[in-house]
């Protein structure tokens, strides 16, 4: 018999015996007498239930006129195919739980933890990451973390975000804390609305009242505008820039702002679409809008133009309280009084501003 049988695919050992078999036209009982085996032997090697033993490849290499070493090596070749297979079933079972635990994808498009074809390397970089020892622990934040309301898929990129944050805002310094300095500075910090270059005074002005000031792009999944919460004794308010406007980013502020000034403790991971309907959601709300134009003022504004909105009179009207133009329309059109895209050019971008902030 040729001893070339063996095709690329590695078949099983009982299936090349079996061919043989079916060549000489034997039966496994056949094989069975000649060997001095019993037929339930020849049955489980076939079946590939029982592997070729060095003593019954001898056996076979006599019954069949080849080699041991054919038998014994297709044995070998087999188990080798059958631990590979075994191995990549294992790392794909790990790397779906890793993907559910963590955004893999977007952790190593942004750069928090490195591409890599090793499943060890990945695991470690994601415990790494979360500050875990195994993945059987739940990742650790410094933050209360507020999240019985969220999807399961959410929930695990929002965690991931709120990690990222903690880590960039622990790279920080500084100054110590005051609630009262705070809200006596809101009206220092509402100058920089009227231009929007001036954007780029907000962060040392936080630092320098003891607030740390982050932004990190939202993940899939997150739908997240901003935050707010404490690191130790020092607030943290977070941006993601989802919209990248004027309107968005000062309404943003001031809401995460609002929520410290109120004296509202744990965290707050505020989508702006969608706010949770509760009393403190409300309450940063109301103050934040207040903050960057009074309900009277605007109501008196919409009145006198009877909901005829030219760009210039909203620019007159935005000159006239210090804010910049897009600040004014993003509020008519959060009350659903004129659409963006009539006056599209007053909502500016800020990210070019805020690039040395932004974590890329």
């Amino acid at each position: 018999m040729s001893q070339n049988l063996a095709p690329a695919r590695v078949p099983t050992p009982g299936k090349i015996l079996s061919r043989e078999l079916e060549a000489r036209g034997w039966t496994q009982k056949d094989l069975a007498e000649i060997m001095g085996r019993p037929v339930q032997t020849i049955n489980e090697i076939i079946r590939g239930s029982k592997q070729i033993t060095p003593e019954t490849a001898i056996e076979l290499s006599l019954a069949l006129g080849t080699s041991p070493e054919f038998w014994t090596n297709l044995e070998a070749k087999y188990r080798l195919h059958l631990a590979g297979k075994e191995k990549k079933e294992q790392d794909i079972a790990r790397k779906s739980r890793l993907y559910t635990i963590a955004p893999i994808s977007e952790l190593i498009k942004n750069g928090w933890i490195q591409s890599t074809d090793s499943i060890n390397e990945l695991e470690q970089q994601v415990c790494n990451f979360f500050g875990i020892s195994s993945l059987d622990e739940t990742p650790k934040l410094d933050v209360n973390f507020r999240c019985s309301k969220h999807r399961e898929l959410e929930l695990t990129s929002q965690i991931t975000w709120v990690k990222r944050v903690e880590y960039i805002a622990k790279q920080q310094t500084v100054a110590s804390f005051d609630c009262t300095k705070l809200e006596a500075a809101i009206a220092e910090i509402l100058t920089c609305s009227e231009k929007v270059e001036s954007i780029v005074r907000i962060p040392k002005l936080l630092a320098d009242l003891g607030v740390h000031f982050v932004i990190v792009p939202h993940l899939s999944k997150t739908y997240l505008d901003g935050a707010a919460f404490y690191l130790n004794d020092n607030p943290v308010v977070a941006l993601t820039l989802r919209y990248d406007r004027i309107d968005s980013f000062w309404f943003t502020l001031m809401h995460e702002l609002a929520h410290i000034v109120l004296g509202h403790q744990g965290t707050y991971l505020d989508n702006l679409d969608a706010l949770e309907e509760n009393n403190e959601e409300t309450e940063a709300n109301q103050k934040a809008a207040d903050w960057l134009i009074h309900s009277q003022t605007l109501n008196e504004f919409i009145i006198r133009s009877k909901k005829v909105f030219s760009r210039k009179a909203i620019e007159d009207f935005a000159e006239n309280q210090h804010r910049h133009p897009g600040i004014i329309l993003g509020r008519l059109h959060y009350d659903k009084l004129v659409p963006h895209k009539n006056l599209r050019p007053l909502l500016v971008k800020v990210s070019p501003l805020l690039k040395n902030w932004i974590d890329n």
